[in-house]
Order: C-alpha cells, then sequence, then structure tokens
C-alpha cells in the first residue's frame, strides 16, 4: 500500500509534469471506483491543471474546473505514460481504473490489482466534500505537529499504539508499513497502550515518527511512480522482511498475521525477548 512518503512523491512528479497542462480526456473503466456523480467525470476535459496536493494518503489534482482526487488504497498505483497508448479500455478485462490524456499525449493510467477493489476516485468541487478527507488528523510532517500536540493526540487512547499510528483520523498518512518502521525505531511493541506511554517513551516515538517519515520523503523525491515501489522495499527495516536478519541486533525478524494484513518486528529490540503469537491463534506468548 503506499503511504505518505510514496504519495509526496508521487504529487511532486505530477504537480512538475501536469501544471499548466490542459485535460484533454478522463475516462471511467471500473465505474465502482468512482465515488461521485456531480460533477461529472467529463467536466475535467478542457480544465487546466493549476497543482497537486497531498492530503494524508488521497491525491488532489487542482484544475481550473473541479478537483480530481484520488486515493490508491492497498493494491492502486500510477501507471505513466509519455504517451498514451491508443488501445481501447475495456471494462472488466484490465486492471485500469481511470485514464486521464492530456495536451502533448501524455498521461496516466490509476490501476489496481487482485480481485479486492478498493481504489477510489472522486471529482469535486470541493477536497472537503471527501468523506476521508473532512475527517483526516494532522499531518505528521506539519511545522503546527510538535511534540505536545503528538502527546496530545495519544492522552487517554487506551488502544494499542500500532492501531493508533494508523488511524487517519488521529494522524493523516501512516499505514501499516511505516507504523512497523516508526515503532522499530522507537524500540516500542506494537501492543504498547499510548495511554500507558510515559514522556520518555512520547519523546522517543516522537522522533522516531518525524525522522523515520522525514527520511522517507526524502527517499522518495524525485523519482518516478515506476520506482517509488521498490525504493519503498528497500528502505524498509523491518515491514516485509520477516525471516531476515534485523539491521540492528541481528535477531530475526517476525511477523503477527491478523485476516488481511501483518505485522513485522523485532523482538529483541521491541518487546524484550518476547515472542509475540499469531493473532489468529492468540494474543501472546507468555
Amino acid at each position: 500500500m503506499p503511504e505518505m512518503p510514496e504519495v509526496q512523491g508521487l504529487v511532486d512528479v505530477l504537480r512538475g509534469r501536469l501544471t499548466g497542462h490542459r485535460i484533454t480526456r478522463a475516462t471511467v473503466s471500473a465505474i465502482a471506483a468512482l465515488k461521485t456523480f456531480d460533477p461529472p467525470v467529463d467536466a475535467l476535459a478542457g480544465q487546466t491543471v493549476t497543482g497537486a496536493e497531498r492530503s494524508g494518503k488521497f491525491v488532489v489534482l487542482s484544475t481550473t474546473g473541479p478537483h480530481l482526487v484520488f486515493h490508491l488504497a492497498k493494491a492502486g498505483w500510477l501507471r505513466w505514460y509519455d504517451e498514451v497508448p491508443a488501445t481501447v479500455i475495456r471494462p472488466g478485462k484490465t486492471p485500469i481504473a481511470l485514464r486521464v490524456v492530456f495536451d502533448d499525449g501524455f498521461g496516466f493510467d490509476l490501476t489496481e490489482a487482485g480481485t479486492k477493489k478498493s481504489l477510489a476516485v472522486y471529482v469535486v468541487n470541493d477536497p472537503q466534500e471527501v468523506p476521508g478527507i473532512a475527517r483526516l488528523g494532522p499531518d505528521p510532517l506539519d511545522p503546527s505537529f510538535t511534540r505536545d500536540v503528538f502527546a496530545g493526540l495519544l492522552a487517554g487512547r487506551r488502544t494499542q499504539i500500532k492501531g493508533v499510528l494508523r488511524d487517519q483520523s488521529v494522524i493523516a498518512g501512516i499505514g501499516n508499513a511505516y507504523s512497523d518502521e516508526i515503532l522499530h525505531v522507537a524500540r516500542m511493541s506494537p501492543y504498547a497502550l499510548a495511554a500507558g506511554l510515559d514522556d520518555g517513551e512520547v519523546d522517543r516515538l516522537f522522533t522516531a515518527l518525524t525522522e523515520t517519515l522525514t527520511d522517507a520523503v526524502a527517499a522518495a523525491s524525485g523519482k518516478l511512480p515506476a520506482e517509488l515501489k521498490d525504493a519503498k522495499r528497500r528502505g524498509m527495516r523491518v515491514h516485509g522482511r520477516r525471516g531476515e536478519p534485523c539491521p540492528v541486533c541481528g535477531d530475526e525478524v517476525r511477523s503477527v498475521f491478523f485476516a488481511d494484513n501483518s505485522l513485522e518486528y523485532c523482538a529483541t529490540c521491541q518487546t524484550a525477548g518476547k515472542v509475540l503469537a499469531d493473532r489468529r491463534l492468540s494474543r501472546l506468548l507468555k
């Protein structure tokens, strides 16, 4: 799943390549991906792109008319073309959900792999009309996101810190991968209760959060869409590295499996040597 750093890298590329260019055609081929009907998708044709921004994990492409907003979800991505293929898109026969073509013949497709479709496309007059954007918490890389703001978000939350970091209504943009990375850098169990963290642990977690995301955004900067996913995988310390040695202590990176995802962690660095059990079977090995 693309998260804040990859989405920010994508937005930077789109802003540089699309600003000032006119949309000639926008075609939806997966009707379930389109979540709005007014304005219609056709309203994008003839509009000039004025900018691109990120809201959490949403991409907001602004034009002289409505905004094109999309969320790539778990298996979505953007495929860039210097020259868009002339082949006709056949609904239901392709992973392409949306194709947007610009005045010089270049453009992009939004694609989604797998059978569980959750990629979302919106055409709106105001990005705040998108429910997922309207309920976003603060952006963790905004200058106003201080240690005290972070501590206030954690206070009173008797929920596991892994879930708090992933909750878009609490903090915008962090998903499964970077929450694993942040917790590893902070040397903290994913099951620690947010409300139970002392001042030193909050300090450590805040520093890990800001440094991990800042470094990941810098690593994604300037990369083309086709390069961003591989760059993300290469930069991971524990996420997606089950069975490999921890880069800090050399212990084996372990996984906890849930119904539709997993988390990765190092027992030595994060749980005082305790191995967390598969949550499908039990909560914790004693």
